[in-house]
């Protein structure tokens, strides 16, 4: 039997990250995990997040006990194990120790569209929420672990060729790409979480990668100090990311 492979895809919010977890589960040998710490997470902010209370009472909230879960035996006699993380998930208090048994991954997004489609649930979005700051974080700490630079997909570049940025991402990760990726069938899914009503009715209507398409946005002034620190940061990530 292959070897097992964990992944770890760690994201920011509106990054195209569930549509890249349907990519994946649409493998025959991969099981997804839907943002294992989210319910942790809300236990430790006043965010009023959408379903808040629900994703508390059915999800493990003790963070330790979700690590034991995503570095253990992979689900379903699958062979690679494909986590969606929210990189503002992993809270000051949670050790990061545990990432270097996993193949860390990173997907970005512009900022400005990011924060445009945030906002429609989160009309005073702060820095912390974009998940930018813990994606830095968690960056430094993989190359730390591992003493190299951990592959980055930007959201656009995937978008605007999914073959070829897909096959891009498999080689820098070691896995063989499969075409099954490109294309999946509409509708829900039993390993989405309890919150995909509020998040995923786009992705669920989908077959596939939606084609880019260039917007023209303009952020109101009280989000232009967010904007801006969002776009130094992402400018770090984006100067790694595979072209």
């Amino acid at each position: 039997m292959a070897e097992s492979r964990y992944i770890a895809m760690w994201s920011g919010p509106r990054n195209i990250s569930t549509a890249m977890m349907r990519s994946w589960e649409n493998r025959p040998d991969t099981y997804v995990h839907d943002e294992p710490f989210y319910a942790h997470y809300l236990t430790q902010v006043d965010y009023d997040h959408p379903g808040r209370e629900e994703v508390i009472a059915a999800y493990e909230t003790d963070w330790q006990a979700v690590v034991e879960m995503l570095t253990g035996e992979v689900p379903e006699d699958k062979t690679i194990y494909y986590q969606k993380h929210m990189a503002h998930h992993m809270l000051p208090n949670m050790s990061l120790d545990w990432i270097g048994s996993l193949t860390n991954c990173f997907l970005i997004r512009e900022p400005q569209p990011m924060l445009a489609s945030f906002m429609k649930v989160f009309p005073n979005p702060t820095l912390e929420q974009t998940g930018l700051p813990a994606q830095i974080k968690l960056f430094e700490k993989v190359k730390e672990l591992t003493g190299k630079i951990p592959p980055v997909l930007d959201s656009k570049d995937v978008l605007m060729n999914p073959r070829e940025m897909l096959t891009k991402f498999c080689d820098a990760i070691d896995v063989p790409f499969s075409e099954n990726m490109l294309s999946w069938r509409a509708g829900k899914r039993d390993t989405d979480g309890n919150w995909a009503k509020y998040w995923y009715a786009s992705v669920e209507a989908s077959t596939g990668f939606v084609p880019y398409q260039p917007k023209e946005i303009t952020l109101p002034d009280h989000v232009q100090d967010v904007l801006t620190e969002c776009e130094i940061l992402y400018a770090k990530m984006a100067e790694h990311r595979l072209q």
